[in-house]
């Protein structure tokens, strides 16, 4: 059992490499009027997944442009002001992909981004349901498994463990999201609790400053009254 222990791990070392392809995610602040744009290369055949979501807009709209392009300047998706979106795309040929986030329409409020970029090759997914193959193996029937049986478990396990953490970057993403629309939320609620306040006590204030007038003929405001 100690040897197959090992086979699976030296299996499953040849096999990451290839599964995993590329992916990468990251939060970035653009600021007013500014672009960022990111490089990657990509081969024949690959699958791009790219997932965004504007998570703070600084006290404005949760907005952005966003464009994917490749390597002779053709737009493949370009988003005007989305606040979020998923774009899929499956590479004819090798080329290095260039995505841009835009906020340059924004002149005061930065834009806060969180983004996920997954390059590989589309694996066939055969789901949970087939995982079941190994369950009443006895050690001897489990030994004697094909190699490759062993590699396309791994490769299922390591698709749908991927699932997960993308479906988990995703929530993670939208909690975020949400958390910053209520302090938006909040902060607007208190700075017009605040001025509605200040006018009511400059309106009190006023007021009493009128009403004493009228009684305090020695007043500059009595006079003025007299006059009108």
């Amino acid at each position: 059992m100690h040897d197959l222990a090992l086979s699976i791990l030296w299996i499953f070392t040849l096999l990451l490499p290839e599964v995993i392809g590329f992916q990468k995610e990251m939060t970035i602040i653009i600021s007013p009027g500014g672009k960022d744009c990111f490089h990657e290369n990509g081969q024949a055949g690959q699958t791009v997944d790219i997932d965004y979501q504007v998570i703070d807009g600084s006290h404005g709209d949760l907005d952005i442009n966003f464009d994917l392009s490749d390597s002779t300047g053709r737009i493949i998706f370009a988003d005007y002001k989305k606040s979020d979106n998923i774009h899929r795309h499956k590479l004819p040929q090798d080329t290095e992909l260039t995505f841009c986030f835009n906020n340059e329409f924004s002149r005061i409020n930065s834009k806060t981004v969180f983004f996920e970029l997954i390059i590989e090759k589309e694996d066939e997914d055969a789901g949970w349901s087939n995982f079941d193959i190994l369950e009443g193996l006895s050690p001897e029937e489990f030994y004697d498994m094909k190699v490759q049986d062993i590699e396309d478990i791994i490769k299922r396990v390591r698709n749908n463990l991927t699932k997960a953490r993308q479906f988990q970057d995703i929530l993670r993403s939208h909690e975020a999201r949400d958390r910053n629309i209520a302090e938006e939320n909040y902060f607007k609620v208190n700075a017009w609790s605040f001025f509605q306040i200040f006018i009511m006590i400059s309106v009190g204030f006023l007021q009493v400053v009128m009403v004493k007038s009228l009684f305090d003929t020695q007043s500059k405001a009595h006079r003025i009254w007299s006059k009108m």
